[in-house]
């Protein structure tokens, strides 16, 4: 015998029957009249060939067959229940996860994310430092923030800004071995910066010098860093020059921790940029964050033209 499926109308009146025990706060619970769920609960009847319910006078309760049926029925709704608690929770929890390339979420973001936090109290923000580029929903991350050509691996992304870098040491170094010239620079010790190889490498020395029309052939070893964070604190620490991004040495030249002797820039080949989770802008404050990023972005893009303004003058 093979049995048709009732609508699902009919089984979610049903359902709510059995579980609530009564017509009357089954038709409260879904918003219709006590004659739609006993109408919807005979379709179910009609459609399964079995009786589902009792009937004695004016008492209503399921039979035998009814609380069989109930029984699977409801760990169904049970389940779309919990779907749509899960759902309601993910959509109003005050939290965020943005991964970002390691040395950009020390050096720049994560100073400016402590006033955008500050300004919306009860938010949590999750910051990871990752080269992995990643996949949102199974690394649940709402935001990342990558270089170069790694935009296109997203569904949705911005442009953030493109950095430039200048060569810089520190005061007590630039004492120790002194200059006269640009190149000068390539005769001290340098730190140069390898990134991992699924991102193009910032500029190189060999690249900067050829910029300022000069041409280099490494004498001595570099120390290479596949961070630039790293690289960026030993010159800090007085063990050479680096070609320091402007977004990340900002802070650092502006204390004097860093100088840069000779101002000669060079920009880096691709920009970095934003992606994010289309679920992500369904949260409370999930457009606002990404239009806060978006915002400090164009701050830097200012910043460096203003200096290369500057620079020019």
């Amino acid at each position: 015998m093979k049995l048709i499926l009732p609508s699902l109308r009919a089984i979610q009146a049903f359902e709510a029957f059995g579980r609530i025990g009564s017509v009357t706060g089954a038709a409260d619970e879904l918003g219709v009249s006590a004659g739609a769920v006993s109408q919807q609960i005979r379709k179910a009847e009609e459609a399964l060939g079995v009786q589902l319910l009792e009937r004695r006078g004016r008492t209503v309760s399921l039979s035998s067959w009814g609380r069989e049926y109930h029984k699977m029925v409801s760990a169904g709704f049970d389940c779309i229940r919990e779907a749509q608690e899960l759902l309601t929770r993910k959509l109003s929890e005050s939290s965020f996860s943005i991964s970002c390339l390691p040395s950009l979420a020390s050096k720049w973001l994560a100073p400016k994310l402590f006033d955008w936090q500050a300004q919306h109290t009860g938010v949590t923000v999750r910051l990871v430092g990752s080269e992995q580029e990643q996949r949102f929903r199974e690394d649940q991350v709402d935001f990342r923030i990558s270089y170069g050509n790694k935009a296109h691996d997203y569904g949705q992304y911005a442009e953030l800004f493109t950095d430039w870098v200048v060569p810089a040491c520190s005061p007590s170094f630039l004492a120790q071995y002194p200059l006269r010239k640009p190149a000068d620079i390539l005769d001290r010790p340098l730190l140069s910066i390898e990134w991992a190889r699924d991102h193009r490498s910032p500029p190189t020395w060999a690249e900067w010098a050829e910029n300022i029309g000069l041409s280099y052939s490494r004498a001595t070893a570099e120390m290479a860093f596949s961070l630039s964070s790293a690289a960026i604190d030993a010159a800090v620490n007085g063990r050479g020059f680096v070609l320091a991004q402007l977004s990340m040495a900002a802070d650092d030249i502006s204390s004097g921790r860093l100088v840069v002797p000779f101002d000669l820039p060079l920009r880096l080949p691709a920009p970095y940029f934003l992606a994010w989770d289309r679920s992500a802008l369904q949260k409370p404050l999930g457009p606002d964050l990404r239009s806060w990023i978006l915002s400090i972005a164009r701050q830097q893009t200012t910043l460096l033209a203003r200096e290369k303004q500057t620079r020019a003058l």
